[in-house]
């Protein structure tokens, strides 16, 4: 059974460890992720981005699939299912076809609008028992070639959004998605030590997760980041043990490629990368 966010980032926070939020974008990633998480028996989170919710057919498709594997895999740890940078309409869509949490992505909106739109969202999200992370500050990336490093959020604005009644914050400090650039400065830990000191007990999101250094993460948590998105390291590490895969012909003879077999390196090294991630993370042995 899916359930909210809420109690397994509110024990992290607490704890000061963090849980890890890793985005699914097919079958054979949900499976990988559900089965290491139950083997290390670690909570986590199920991301889905807009793009590979239309990817997968459809949101109730992906509920769906989720909470079928949750039964028939026996997975007994807790499972938060997460819309990951959600625009408020696909907020309100993933509302209706059963997550079980979702992030309004109201960063690029003026602040009076991204509290309006969020009050709105927080209203819904306690009416059913959901979890909702809000974010301030956008996070960079990069998109065209052109890498954009992130802005650092305001810890009023941070203090603003957080007391409208969110589950979490996203505050950005310097991260940014996907692959970081040679010139990265790094994450502001003055900003996130000042976002801290005014949200409490809010548990915080640090999301492109992937390539940020060990230390830096360890620090993170300590100044009360209880959730870390991690995207990118798994699409590398899937898409290069498929690629060794192909390249070794392992699959061509007979009857040719057999996708089960396939897809069956990258699915190992999804399990790899996320077994990785959580005992960095501190959440084995947390459920």
């Amino acid at each position: 059974m899916l359930v909210s966010a809420k109690e397994m980032l509110t024990k992290a926070k607490a704890g000061h460890y963090a849980v890890g939020q890793f985005n699914i974008n097919n079958l054979e990633w949900t499976k990988s992720i559900l089965l290491t998480a139950q083997e290390l028996n670690s909570p986590v989170i199920l991301g889905v981005s807009e793009g590979a919710g239309k990817y997968m057919a459809g949101y109730k498709t992906v509920v769906g699939m989720v909470n079928g594997m949750l039964e028939e895999l026996k997975i007994t740890v807790p499972v938060a299912l997460h819309l990951d940078h959600g625009t408020y309409e696909g907020c309100l869509k993933c509302i209706e076809a059963g997550f079980s949490s979702i992030m309004f992505d109201g960063s690029h909106y003026p602040i009076e609008e991204n509290v309006a739109k969020t009050k709105e969202l927080v209203a819904i999200c306690q009416e059913k028992g959901m979890s909702l992370e809000a974010e301030v500050g956008s996070i960079g990336g990069e998109e065209d070639g052109v890498v954009g490093m992130g802005e650092v959020a305001d810890p009023k604005e941070c203090k603003a959004i957080a007391d409208l009644g969110v589950t979490m914050l996203a505050a950005g400090i310097g991260n940014i998605h996907g692959k970081y650039p040679a010139n990265w400065q790094g994450l502001s830990f003055e900003t996130l030590d000042a976002i801290q000191q005014l949200t409490g007990d809010m548990p915080l999101v640090l999301h492109g997760g992937t390539g940020i250094p060990a230390d830096m993460i360890k620090k993170a948590i300590s100044l009360g980041v209880a959730k870390i998105n991690v995207n990118t390291e798994c699409q590398l590490a899937f898409a290069d043990a498929t690629r060794k895969y192909i390249e070794a012909g392992k699959d061509l003879e007979g009857k040719g490629f057999d996708p089960r077999k396939l897809l069956a390196p990258g699915a190992e090294a999804i399990k790899a990368t996320v077994k990785e991630k959580m005992e960095l993370f501190g959440s084995v042995g947390k459920a």
